[in-house]
């Protein structure tokens, strides 16, 4: 079962100390820093990342349980029967009530030690003569350091629903209240923080608003001159931005890349109508009519055509708005709040422009304005030009031609992808590894990969999460302004250097742009009935495919691996029934001397944890050591598990994984090319070598490009449809919109 949720956190938290280690980090930070966390509005899970929780770890002795004839039922019942809590109930008096409990489960190693097992003629046996006790961890899978110091990491993920920027200020300032309260040699801090990219864009958004509302005042101040007309088109910015942030105040926007977004394109928008406005009533008063006569006759001749383009614009924004998916969640902010700036701006041009125009404009001539000159003489030069233009009209028209169906073919041929890769600080490092690795073998070849990152001069720190079976890693880059070079000069380099490690796959990428549920931009799947094995070859053909076409950084990853060594206990029915066993028995003794898990729980300061009696690491290093186990025979004896079965060992696949209720195999990858052209080329090659009842499906980012991609297409054709019906309606004709729609500039 893959989860919904985003891959990655919203931050990662590291918890490291030079005095404590990882059980007591992983507790203090359960007892003490998830509940915390977890309880700040937004905050979706607070989890512990390579965390060793406590547990009661009996490291069984087969020989010597052998020796004293103590079979693994009986050390399940010892621990079931003699670990218990228990309620008696109450007294009740006349007056008072007393509730009653018993001393009746064990709470320390020595408590466990001392526990019997068995005791009758021949003497007691104690669990501490079977076994070794100690207070241990529930598992040992999970390695994590922080540039290269052992630590346990917390991921916060953020609900879908709340402002990731006010979450992860509230995380900070309750990280500051968790220093100053940490045991002595712990030290916490913020890792990774993604929405400090998340910041950064949006100052920078702000910095271009504030350049863009400048650039225009200057602008406007050059073409009309040092005069009153100058302030009435930058006092209708503010205003339209105002109502623009009341309109996203109603809807319950909140100010952020894509409404920001829509804000630094509708100064420009805002301001257009003002302009015309004012320059209306100018010339009109440069002809001598009043201040007073001059607003009126400008706000009569320009309404319509100010309605009719706010309306047509607003019928262009507002059908992205409503579309559904990825596109119309994240584009449904940036087109209201942009369709609603402009309509402001239409309601401040139609009515306070006017109005101040009468009361501040005075009765004068021609204002000369500093590029006034300039102004006329390009006037001149485009009255010239135009009319060459209409002497010459079957070239212009052939020119029009041309350029309008040269739009097919550049449409065909654009690159088209989800969304662009952005630098946002960090390069990510997925771990693939041996079916057979043990955490150590990982651990071993992963620090090799941290010191790799490290050698990177803009790297500011590192972190891995290391597993048997693979991990997660990376390197946070020092910010944007403290280096030169850009995660796109940066993943290579490292990509060179872990391409070099022996013994571990790391493959680095980048974190998307928009939220995809993968690992990789190229996600590309195969579905059908068939066996594993057969779709195994079809994946990889289609895999050397792919790489011969250059499109991939590093060879693509197959999810579908038959790899995976195992060892089947083949058990001799007969022999079993034979000795006076039974599967039932055999099995249950088995798992609980292999199987690693709890039996019960303890409870220690107010918390539980588990009880995992298992045998010691040195007495199961291969598949053939369990034949020299012992399990539960008749009349209580002890029978070797070589007596009644014999170990094979096989390969089989890692997993087997499903897409639509039919086997699956997932080929993902870095592409180097634009993702459409990745996807449409093994699209192409794969249909070429799938056999009949195969099909293709996607999943991450290929899928929302391939499901979502042309969305904007049916929205493009309804903006054109309604364009068309308005300027139709402002004309009284449905040939002069066609004018204006086929005009290539539009």
């Amino acid at each position: 079962m893959v989860s919904a949720d985003s891959e990655f956190a919203a931050a990662y938290l590291s918890f490291t100390s030079d005095i404590l280690n990882q059980n007591q980090i992983t507790d203090f930070l359960t007892r003490n820093i998830q509940p915390r966390l977890a309880a700040l509005d937004g905050v979706q899970k607070a989890e512990t990342l390579g965390g060793r929780v406590y547990a009661m770890r009996i490291w069984l002795k087969p020989e010597r349980m052998a020796a004293l004839n103590v079979t693994p039922l009986e050390l399940r019942a010892a621990l079931v029967a003699n670990n218990v809590q228990a309620t008696l109930g109450k007294t009740r008096g006349t007056l008072t009530q007393v509730n009653l409990s018993a001393d009746t489960d064990l709470r320390s190693v020595s408590d466990f030690q001392n526990l019997i097992i068995r005791r009758n003629q021949n003497g007691t046996v104690r669990l501490q003569d079977i076994a070794d006790v100690e207070l241990g961890a529930d598992s040992y899978d999970t390695v994590v350091s922080y540039s290269g110091q052992t630590a346990v990491f917390m991921g916060v993920w953020v609900m879908p629903t709340a402002n990731a920027l006010d979450v992860m200020k509230a995380v900070r300032d309750e990280m500051e209240a968790i220093n100053a309260k940490l045991p002595t040699g712990m030290q916490a801090m913020v890792s990774y923080d993604s929405t400090e990219y998340i910041q950064t864009a949006i100052d920078e958004v702000v910095k271009t608003l504030t350049e863009t509302l400048l650039i225009i005042i200057l602008v406007i101040f050059l073409f009309l001159g040092f005069s009153r007309s100058v302030l009435i088109p930058v006092l209708a910015i503010p205003l339209s931005l105002i109502g623009a942030l009341f309109l996203m105040q109603m809807f319950g926007f909140t100010l952020n890349l894509l409404t920001l977004l829509a804000i630094v394109l509708s100064v420009g928008l805002v301001v257009d109508d003002a302009i015309v406005m004012v320059e209306n009533i100018e010339r009109h008063i440069e002809e001598g009519q009043s201040p007073y006569q001059a607003a009126l006759l400008g706000a009569r001749e320009l309404a319509g055509p100010i309605i009719a383009m706010t309306v047509t614009l607003v019928s262009v924004y507002v059908p992205i708005g409503f579309q559904g998916g990825l596109t119309g969640t994240l584009f449904r902010e940036f087109a209201i709040t942009l369709a609603g700036a402009v309509s402001i701006s239409a309601i401040v041009a139609l009515t306070l422009s006017p109005m101040l125009g009468s009361q501040w404009l005075k009765q004068h001539k021609k204002i000369s304005a500093p590029l006034g000159g300039v102004f006329d003489s390009f006037s001149g030069f485009y009255s010239r030009t135009l009319q060459g233009s209409l002497q010459h009209r079957p070239a212009v028209y052939l020119f029009w031609v041309v350029i309008a169906l040269l739009t097919v073919p550049m449409y065909i041929m654009s690159a088209k992808e989800l969304a662009p890769t952005e630098d946002q600080g960090v390069i990510f490092g997925i771990t693939e590894t041996a079916a057979n690795s043990t955490i150590d073998q990982t651990v071993h070849y992963v620090n090799q990969a941290d010191l790799a990152y490290r050698t990177i001069p803009e790297t500011e720190f590192t972190f891995l999460l290391s597993f048997p079976n693979g991990g997660f890693s990376g390197m946070v880059l020092k910010p944007w302004n403290q280096r030169e070079r850009s995660v796109f000069d940066i993943q290579p380099e490292i990509q060179q250097k872990l391409g070099q490690l022996s013994g571990v796959n790391i493959f680095p990428i980048l974190p998307p742009a928009l939220p995809g549920g993968g690992n990789f931009p190229f996600e590309f799947v195969l579905t059908s009935q068939a066996d594993p094995e057969q779709m195994l070859q079809i994946a990889q053909q289609l895999v050397q495919k792919g790489m011969e076409s250059g499109m991939f950084a590093f060879p693509p990853m197959v999810d579908l691996k038959i790899d995976q060594p195992d060892a089947t206990l083949h058990i001799d029915k007969e022999k079993v029934a034979e000795l006076g066993l039974d599967l039932q028995t055999v099995t249950r003794d088995l798992a609980v001397l292999l199987g690693g898990n709890y039996v019960n729980r303890f409870n220690m300061d107010g918390y539980s944890y588990k009880v995992i009696p298992q045998v010691k690491r040195i007495a199961r290093l291969n598949p053939l050591d369990i034949e020299d186990l012992y399990v539960t025979g008749a009349n209580g004896n002890l029978v070797r598990v070589a007596d009644i079965a014999y170990v094979e060992t096989h390969t089989v696949p890692r997993s087997i994984n499903r897409m639509q209720q039919m086997n699956s195999v997932k080929i993902s990858g870095q592409p180097t090319a634009p993702l459409d052209d990745v996807l449409t080329f093994m699209e192409t090659e794969a249909r070429n070598l799938m056999p009949q009842g195969y099909s293709i499906d996607y999943t991450g980012q290929s899928r929302q490009l391939r499901h979502e991609g042309n969305s904007f297409l049916p929205a493009f054709l309804m903006a054109v449809t309604m364009i068309f019906l308005v300027l139709s309606a402002q004309f009284n004709s449905f040939r002069d919109p066609l004018v204006i729609l086929v005009t290539p500039c539009r």
